[in-house]
């Protein structure tokens, strides 16, 4: 058996006319989440953020109206669907006005991480699900082509029970300005990506135990630059990220050796696979082989044109739009994102004590 040839590919809805406001005009929005949705044939008419010339510019470029203020936007535009990509510490004020427009919005896509900790994630997934909007997370690593294709694998059975995973990244991400207000840096922002991956292809893991410590390039104050974790499960399973945002000198003059490698081992066969995101701009598209015990001494290798910036992000809004057409709780719901939180959470208070933490301390806190 092999997988199908679209199982890198998301599921799209029926209609894709529903209207979308968006809130928030950096990079993730302007060069990710438009572009992908115009090329889906998704409808965004409307955009906001703190600043209206930038606002303006995006609009300008993807053929949207722009407003002074996204309240004015939520008032005065006629849209359903809000795509919030703002900075987490925001999060929450913004959802707490979309609420209030509750019945003419019916869902929202929020950037992760959702708020700046579990507690604020689970008050933001607690005031959409009072007043009734279907809330969803922009988790697009989950939409990445090689993830997704890897989780076809795993679901048609082709690798058994799943043994061990890792994820290896060496790269060298642009942190934001707004993160140095945070004081945090890998966890909440690309190792969220790592652990909500583990998630998605494994489940939910028992404990975890972290160890991090600054990244020499990184000048603001912050504890978690370069991150390690291994997660472990109840049935023997065993997890691992090395999340290296030093990667060595490359950008004080030595040469660079950057990448992001995954590897999945099961009972009946074994998967591995790049990411090609470190080569941004350059569209990459990342890769899977795989063999099992089925096929015999065989590499499959199936390749793709699509890339994860920007085309998974058509994944993460047509997943919600699919659960409003359909009335489904969406592939990647809020409610099941807080386990991802509350992972990247005991990451940080095992890191601080130096102790594995069980995902339940977190949950039940």
């Amino acid at each position: 058996m092999i997988i199908p040839s679209d199982a890198h590919l998301p599921e799209l809805p029926q209609q894709r006319d529903t209207p979308i406001g968006c809130i928030g005009s950096g990079f993730i929005m302007a060069d990710c989440h438009l572009v992908a949705y115009r090329q889906a044939g998704f409808n965004p008419v409307a955009i906001a953020s703190r600043t209206p010339e930038n606002a303006q510019r995006v609009a300008t470029r993807h053929g949207l109206t722009a407003f002074d203020t996204y309240q004015e936007m939520l008032e005065q535009a006629d849209i359903e669907v809000v795509d919030v990509a703002v900075p987490p510490d925001l999060q929450l004020d913004v959802i707490r006005e979309i609420v209030k427009h509750a019945g003419k919005i019916k869902g929202v896509l929020a950037q992760k991480p959702l708020g700046v900790d579990y507690q604020q994630a689970l008050e933001i997934v607690t005031l959409c699900r009072q007043a009734g909007i279907v809330l969803s997370v922009n988790q697009n690593m989950r939409y990445d082509q090689s993830v997704r294709a890897c989780r076809a694998l795993i679901d048609t059975g082709q690798l058994g029970n799943p043994v061990f995973a890792s994820i290896d990244m060496r790269a060298i991400p642009h942190w934001m300005p707004w993160q140095q207000r945070q004081g945090w840096v890998t966890l909440r922002i690309m190792s969220i990506h790592h652990l909500d991956t583990f998630r998605y292809w494994l489940g939910d893991p028992q404990r975890v135990f972290c160890s991090t410590r600054p990244d020499p390039r990184t000048s603001f104050d912050h504890s978690d630059g370069l991150c390690m974790y291994i997660l472990e499960y109840a049935d023997g399973l065993r997890a691992s990220s090395w999340d290296d945002v030093w990667a060595g000198p490359a950008k004080e003059g030595a040469a660079s050796d950057l990448g992001i490698s995954w590897r999945l081992e099961g009972t009946t066969g074994l998967a591995r696979g790049t990411i090609g995101w470190p080569e941004y701009p350059t569209p990459t598209p990342s890769t899977l082989d795989y063999t099992t015990i089925a096929t015999g001494d065989r590499w499959f290798s199936p390749r793709w044109d699509q890339v994860w910036f920007p085309d998974a992000f058509t994944g993460t809004m047509a997943q919600l739009l699919v659960a409003l057409e359909t009335g489904a709780t969406p592939e990647i719901s809020a409610e099941d994102n807080l386990k991802t939180m509350a992972l990247v959470e005991a990451c940080y208070l095992s890191a601080a004590q130096h102790r594995a933490v069980e995902l339940e301390e977190i949950l039940q806190s």
